[in-house]
């Protein structure tokens, strides 16, 4: 008998064969065993992959061997690091060995350090570690190490996720020329994607995470108070597992913005003492080619996170228009973005909702010098912030990311920062038109004609405004 083939597919039901399957894994040693080696494994094939994760840990260009479960003898008996990578190019060649750590398993130093010394004996050149452990930069170690194996080969650390935004850039934006190299990485991104692969990159907020939320909202929180440094430190390592997720999506470098001067501890300690005294969490995040950094704020005594971001006002034109030149470029922007505009040497600002200032612009100015030019805008959003200390939804970190996406999705985004027109040269003057002795006076009627006169209704689409034009509010 014969069958509808067309509206019969059995195979939509079934799962797809897998180059690194995640099913089987029956240990934390397999699961980092199975992780190392898809690693390294698509490190070597695909070489354009390999360079970009070698390049967090200054390594050479070159053809790239990696090696897994090597093992080395040392005075405490036998040693084995779950990798190795060479990179060989004429005649000489790099070596590093590679720790790794997945799941909620934390890198151990005495291991690390044991790992430097067999480096060092061998005239080795790096040792790498990974890990869920996100990080503000490769050289920020979540592990302590001695200083005298650091001053003679390099140590670097990068977190599953970043490996991850590495495959993902590599694979959705850059891209992979020969197609058996681009599926190959797209299994391995399958397989870091996957829960089951250890890998997965950032699990929330921490143990800590609700007694201390419930201590901001009763104003009873203080700095040193227990788990304030442990929920600090889960904010720096949300806000990089945040940047990297813009990335996978952006397929640009998108960054955390921090004080000049500052290191990894004294960050860490300004956000102990942010969150203990104001029951507060602030990072800023840069986006290249946006208008300006995103800063974020989580307000854990009012249950609020706020986006915003800082647009520098024309420096010409008159109050009104500078103010349409901004709400023009925000005609999709949610009903509850709010615009702050600031004024040179004055203390008072004008706020008003996005819709408000549309039908106003005055909304905006001083009431006391409604021709006041302001000179900056702030515009920003806010949205109940998520509880769970985990990060599927209702969480603190699935609402606060989507947030933050949509935000960049619908105001960042459409905004451009101002641009003066160029000066514009006289028009050329005829045969017709007698020359000017040197020295007569110049009258209006031998000035060119968009000198004398502005066109009210010059659209102000354009970031570029005239001296003096203005325009009604649409």
């Amino acid at each position: 008998m014969a069958r509808d083939v067309a509206s019969e597919k059995p195979e939509e039901q079934w799962h797809p064969a897998r180059l690194i399957p995640v099913v089987g894994i029956r240990s934390t040693k397999e699961r980092e065993q199975r992780a190392t080696s898809a690693l390294l494994a698509v490190m070597g094939i695909v070489p354009s992959f390999g360079k970009a994760v070698l390049s967090y840990i200054g390594a050479p260009s070159g053809r790239i061997s990696t090696f897994t479960e090597v093992q080395f003898e040392d005075e405490d008996g036998t040693a084995i690091p779950d990798g190795a990578i060479i990179v060989e190019w004429g005649k000489t060649r790099w070596v590093c060995l590679v720790e790794v750590k997945t799941g909620n398993s934390e890198l151990a130093a005495d291991q690390v350090n044991r790992y430097m010394k067999i480096a060092v004996a061998n005239g080795f050149d790096a040792v790498l570690t990974i890990s869920n452990q996100l990080v503000s930069s490769p050289d920020a170690l979540p592990f302590a190490l001695r200083k005298t194996l650091a001053k003679k080969l390099t140590v670097r650390h990068i977190s599953w996720f970043r490996i991850l935004t590495e495959a993902v850039t590599k694979y959705q934006h850059h891209g992979v020329s020969d197609p058996e190299q681009a599926w190959i990485l797209g299994q391995l991104i399958d397989y870091l994607d996957s829960e089951h692969s250890g890998a997965g990159g950032f699990d929330g907020m921490g143990a800590d995470w609700v007694p201390i939320r419930n201590a901001a909202r009763q104003h009873t929180l203080t700095p040193d108070d227990k788990g304030v440094v442990s929920v600090a430190a889960d904010w720096v390592q949300f806000i990089e597992y945040l940047c990297l997720g813009l990335r996978q999506n952006l397929g640009r470098d998108v960054s955390p913005v921090y004080p000049r001067k500052s290191n990894a501890k004294s960050r860490l300690v300004g956000h102990r003492e942010t969150l203990g005294t104001l029951g507060k969490l602030k990072a800023t995040i840069k986006v290249p080619d946006a208008v300006g950094p995103i800063d974020i704020e989580a307000d854990l005594q009012a249950r609020q996170v706020t986006t915003s971001v800082e647009v520098r006002a024309p420096r010409k034109g008159k109050a009104t228009t500078r103010v349409n030149w901004l709400v023009r470029q925000l005609k999709d922007a949610p009903p509850n973005t709010r615009i702050e505009a600031k004024f040179p040497y004055a203390r008072d600002t004008g706020r008003a909702l996005v819709a408000d200032a549309r039908q106003s612009p005055t909304a905006l100015l001083l009431a006391a010098d409604p021709k006041k030019e302001p000179s900056l805008f702030i515009v920003a959003v806010s949205r109940e912030m998520g509880e769970k200390r985990g990060k599927g939804r209702g969480s603190f970190v699935a609402t606060t990311r989507e947030h933050v996406l949509d935000f960049y999705r619908e105001v960042v985004q459409t905004l451009t920062a101002w641009q003066p027109k160029p000066p514009k040269l006289p028009e050329p003057q005829t045969e017709e038109e007698p020359e000017r002795a040197s020295g007569q006076a110049i009258t209006p009627a031998a000035l060119p004609s968009e000198i004398l006169s502005f066109d009210e209704n010059e659209p102000l689409d354009s970031p570029a405004l005239e001296e003096n034009g203005d325009t009604a509010p649409t």
